[in-house]
């Protein structure tokens, strides 16, 4: 008996020392490239002004990477707009992104193709939709700079249906195409905190006129805890429609 005790014993001491081991060596993950790809929860919570109505709301999304160079995003919002005093479900978005090649040189880290799909689930009439499909195809590609600067250009395809709604004004009662471009900066203060500035200006061509929209996604991310939890302060102005929209939430990596 007292030797099997001793043998359990040492059993355990050894796993316990292997699990140590094998926690030190697991390699930290690094969230501030996008094009590393990590299976997680998103939450956050949103405020966006405008000139005639405010939403509020919760944003989550799950990104599951089926291996390190793809990944599949489903996006939820469920917002609350003021002028009409409506809360619900907004429109669902569904990504794609696959990082074909990594490390070409040591300034290009990947190029990296996506699809980007917005459904109109949300009710236009609520104020809660858009009533129009969204479709976009494009590629991202990441370059470093040095250790704290990486920059992740993309240019994109945009494609944005006859909206399914009579309460717009025929002048917008067509289809849209252009052009989508991303001029995102990576810049790393620590190991755990980083800021993102992204820049998205898009050229949409409809009813034979060109229309440009400026608008840019700004965040500050802190990781709290590193391969498990960060969370993270953002601003997302348009400024061609007068909406800003800001935000904080806290991302869950599994």
């Amino acid at each position: 008996m007292k030797n099997i005790f001793i043998l359990t014993l040492s059993l355990l001491m050894q796993y316990s020392l292997f699990a140590q081991e094998r926690l030190k060596s697991k390699k930290e993950i690094d969230p501030s490239k996008p094009t590393n790809l990590y299976t997680q929860i998103n939450a956050n919570l949103e405020y966006r002004s405008g000139i005639n109505q405010n939403l509020y709301g919760l944003k989550t999304n799950v990104q599951y990477a089926f291996n390190p160079d793809n990944l599949l995003m489903l996006e939820l919002p469920m917002l609350y707009n003021d002028q009409y005093a409506q809360f619900g479900i907004s429109d669902v978005r569904v990504r794609y992104f696959n990082a074909i090649k990594r490390n070409l040189t040591k300034t290009v880290i990947a190029i990296a193709p996506f699809a980007d799909i917005t459904l109109p689930t949300g009710n236009f009439e609520k104020g809660l939709g858009s009533s129009s499909w969204t479709l976009s195809a494009g590629c991202v590609v990441g370059l470093r700079v040095s250790k704290k600067l990486s920059f992740f250009p993309g240019l994109s395809y945009i494609h944005i249906t006859k909206p399914g709604t009579t309460l717009i004004p025929d002048v917008y009662n067509f289809v849209s195409n252009g052009l989508g471009l991303q001029f995102n900066a990576s810049y790393r203060f620590t190991k755990r905190t980083f800021l993102f500035v992204n820049p998205t200006p898009s050229f949409l061509f409809s009813n034979d006129v060109w229309k440009t929209i400026w608008t840019a996604d700004l965040s500050i991310n802190k990781i709290i805890t590193p391969n498990k939890f960060k969370v993270n302060l953002g601003f997302s102005p348009n400024f061609t429609n007068d909406l800003y929209t800001f935000k904080i939430g806290g991302t869950l990596y599994l």
